[in-house]
């Protein structure tokens, strides 16, 4: 008995004694990261490369689409801390392939602005805290934890700590202190627990301290960035202010409790309605079902069209919504249908892709879908699928030659003559008075699958519904397009 008592002390010993040492082991990797790549309060960097669009890509198996960043500045305050981006990107598909807003047509001046306080989002924050220095200065913080791990026969000491969002932030330092890669967990509405990926290389020394000339970001398993840095200036003075508020004020804020504004509603025909107030929808009535055309933009936006949807047609079950295509905004409310038990219908070449994507976990902000249990169930189609009860009819066709997505469908209603449609035209805020200076391939699609097709179309409903709110024509699509 006395030798057993002797191994349990020994063993409590051991297990107290582990915590202190395991953090001294992550403040001696801290303290050698920081003495290899020097102290960084500042910087400023330059550099050019290319961005990609998370979630806009051309088919399930295609990376996301390429931007071409003509120029790119960063200036980071890790004090602060705050962080500014301004970059000049072009066209990078050609021909376009995906979304993005594709085709860019000449230049396209984008910024970002991030001054850290107690409400901003941690993603956002993760964009400072993700980059080597600040990642050693989040770790200092966060009291990060260590282990050793072997990745391809390479050794990392690994550096833990917890994120806001309760997803742990990974540090991989390599054998020689320097903080090569930085990776996390983020919530998306359609992907889930996205992994998110930063990956440094080519460090070079800048007045004692290092940083790499080569980044590589990463979401939803393909890059978002890769950057080929081409000047650095390390603690140098940098001002990074705030942006202004928008609208001078704006409206004030609703009251707590205020009931949601009214849902924009247009009756198209008998059982037809068009849902707006975010992407544009459509709810069609059929004998003991309802259709939903569209489940876009988010959870709150797709819960929104349901209750509507269910509001103009009484008693009846969402049994179907039709996904025009993949595409990250026009697919996040698709968990909210799956919850309400919906079938989605689609073009058989997204299956496998949004199988893959609704399937995955949602635990960092479990949404209504996890909730419920619920499994994703399809119906497929290839060039053609006709929804009719004997009386309602509404088509579904495949556009054929569409760069903006391979798995696109239109959406047609023959009694009507009203032609749905996602991204093939987009129109301005403001009616066209002639051609676009650069016709793009999308608007030209639209008119020759219609040709093709030998549709009779009065009306359009682009799901990027105009501004102003005014009907969309053929005439319009064709006098943009130089085919008056």
């Amino acid at each position: 008995m006395k030798k057993t008592g002797s191994v349990v002390l020994g063993v409590l010993c051991l297990i107290v004694f582990a915590v202190p040492a395991m953090a001294q082991d992550a403040n001696t990797v801290i303290a050698s990261a920081l003495k290899a790549m020097g102290d960084l309060r500042t910087v400023e960097f330059s550099a050019t490369g290319y961005d990609f669009v998370l979630g806009q890509n051309y088919n399930g198996a295609s990376p996301w689409p390429k931007f071409i960043n003509k120029s790119y500045t960063r200036l980071i305050d890790f004090q602060t801390p705050a962080s500014r981006v301004d970059r000049v990107r072009i066209q990078g598909e050609n021909p376009p392939r995906g979304g993005g807003q594709q085709p860019v047509i000449g230049e396209q001046n984008q910024n970002q602005t991030i001054v850290v306080d107690a409400n901003t989002p941690w993603v956002q924050q993760l964009e400072i805290w993700m980059m080597p220095h600040g990642f050693l200065k989040a770790a200092t913080a966060n009291n990060a934890t260590v282990k050793q791990q072997t990745i391809g026969g390479k050794k990392y000491s690994v550096l833990t700590f917890m994120g806001q969002n309760k997803a742990p932030v990974k540090g991989f330092v390599n054998d020689q202190n320097l903080v090569e890669r930085v990776e996390t967990r983020i919530d998306n509405a359609f992907f889930g627990d996205m992994v998110f990926e930063s990956v440094y290389s080519d460090f070079r020394d800048f007045g004692g301290v290092k940083f790499p000339m080569h980044i590589v970001q990463r979401q939803g398993d393909h890059p978002i960035f890769d950057l080929t840095v081409t000047n650095v200036k390390a603690n140098s003075p940098v001002t990074i202010q705030a942006a202004p508020a928008r609208g001078g004020g704006g409206a004030p804020a609703a009251a707590a409790g205020a009931p949601a504004p009214a849902v924009p509603v247009e009756k198209l025909g008998e059982g037809a309605y068009l849902i707006l107030g975010g992407y544009a929808c459509l709810a069609i009535e059929f004998k003991d079902h309802i259709v939903v055309i569209e489940g876009p933009q988010s959870e709150a936006r797709a819960q929104a069209v349901i209750a509507e949807a269910k509001r103009l047609i009484p008693n009846k079950p969402i049994r179907y919504v039709v996904n025009t295509h993949t595409h990250i905004d026009h697919s996040s409310g698709l968990r909210a249908f799956v919850a309400e038990g919906a079938t989605i219908i689609t073009h058989q070449s997204n299956k496998t892709y949004l199988e893959k994507v609704l399937n995955a976990a949602h635990t960092l902000t479990p949404d209504v879908m996890s909730n419920s249990k619920n499994k994703p169930k399809f119906e497929t189609t290839s060039d053609l699928k006709i929804l009719t009860d004997g009386n309602r009819v509404v088509e579904l066709h495949h556009m054929k030659d569409f760069g903006h997505h391979e798995g696109m469908l239109l959406v047609y209603l023959p009694k009507e003559k009203i032609l749905l449609e996602a991204d093939a035209y987009n129109p301005a805020a403001q009616p066209p008075t002639g051609a676009s200076a650069v016709t793009s391939p999308y608007n030209l699609s639209l008119l020759d699958n219609v040709a093709r097709l030998k549709l009779d179309v009065q009306r359009i409903i682009p799901v990027h519904y105009a501004a102003d709110n005014r009907i969309i024509t053929m005439a319009e699509v064709r006098r943009v397009s130089g085919r008056n």
